[in-house]
């Protein structure tokens, strides 16, 4: 396998290159940052109390508005689709970050402190070691943006390569 070389053709006359393992990891990275912004949308959409709940243990009732969650679901899930099939990059990744660093700032004595062992959190949400991972979310969407350009196996290189 190919591991940071350009992508070269299979064989004379082909219309496919072979795909390195970058290309794959950033593929599979960027699949998998989509569904979890589909899969928050959606729960938005489909559990609207369960999104209220969350809205008012971890977002100080913010959004605590039943069409505001819906409507917020529907974006999210829109923005997942882009960014798994890898079209309007450029913008859709620096606002996928903008959602889970929100998200990751609203958690973050979890993330500083996932066994609340010296912080004193007062929170009532027993296993905030769940939301240690929202550091992790944060990291690779960066990198997504960071690696952006070498992302080939996505929507936006193929339509710049037919047209």
């Amino acid at each position: 396998m190919n591991t940071g070389q350009a992508s070269a053709p299979v064989g004379e006359g082909s219309t496919f290159t072979r795909v390195d393992a970058k290309e794959v990891t950033l593929l599979i990275l960027r699949v998998t940052m989509g569904f979890l912004m589909i899969w928050w949308g959606l729960n938005k959409i489909i559990s609207v109390d369960l999104s209220m709940t969350i809205s008012k243990s971890f977002y100080f009732d913010l959004f605590s508005f039943s069409t505001l969650l819906v409507t917020f679901g529907v974006f999210q899930t829109a923005l997942g689709a882009l960014v798994v099939v890898g079209l309007f990059r450029r913008l859709a990744l620096p606002v996928l970050t903008a959602i889970v660093g929100f998200t990751a700032a609203f958690v973050w004595y979890a993330i500083i402190d996932p066994f609340n062992w010296w912080l004193g959190n007062e929170r009532a949400f027993p296993f905030t070691q769940l939301f240690y991972p929202s550091a992790i979310i944060v990291a690779a969407a960066l990198l997504l943006i960071a690696f952006q350009d070498q992302d080939r196996l996505s929507a936006d290189e193929w339509l710049a390569r037919r047209c």
